[in-house]
């Protein structure tokens, strides 16, 4: 894999983590919003914090699009799990949330698949496509024979 590779596999675990903690911030000062009065949603997004993690989850989504068209979503998806960490600290550090010792046991175990994966390849090896049969080309003039 080449270090650009790595850069959006990065990008996908930083700016997820990122988004998602700056949504979690945002709409804890909007407060709740209900199924039946959508325009409370479309106002949140007026919330700076909210506003943010939708550009950082939107950077998150065009990264995981491109890692998507060179490896496999079984490689992808779990390559990135390290996210999981990254959010846990993300949340601690500027939410203050409280992680219990279950929830971290679960984190490590999501994390440790990581790198049962990451010893294989990136994307599945396929066969060659067979070249389709040319037609062949008819002549303009007729041949002659003598």
């Amino acid at each position: 894999m080449t270090f650009r590779k790595y850069l959006v596999l990065l990008a996908i675990v930083v700016f997820g983590a990122t988004g998602d903690v700056l949504l979690s911030r945002g709409m804890r000062q909007v407060g709740e919003i209900h199924f039946h009065e959508l325009q409370q949603a479309i106002l949140a997004v007026a919330n700076p914090w909210v506003a943010l993690g939708v550009l950082c989850l939107m950077i998150f989504f065009a990264s995981y699009l491109s890692a998507l068209s060179w490896a496999d979503l079984t490689y992808v998806l779990p390559a990135t799990a390290i996210g999981y960490v990254v959010l846990a600290l993300l949340s601690r550090t500027f939410l203050h949330e409280q992680i219990s010792l279950q929830r971290w046991i679960g984190i490590a175990l999501i994390t440790a698949g990581v790198g049962f994966v990451a010893g294989g390849p990136a994307q599945t090896e396929r066969e060659p496509q067979a070249a389709a049969p040319q037609p062949e080309t008819v002549s303009a003039a007729p041949e002659r024979t003598a």
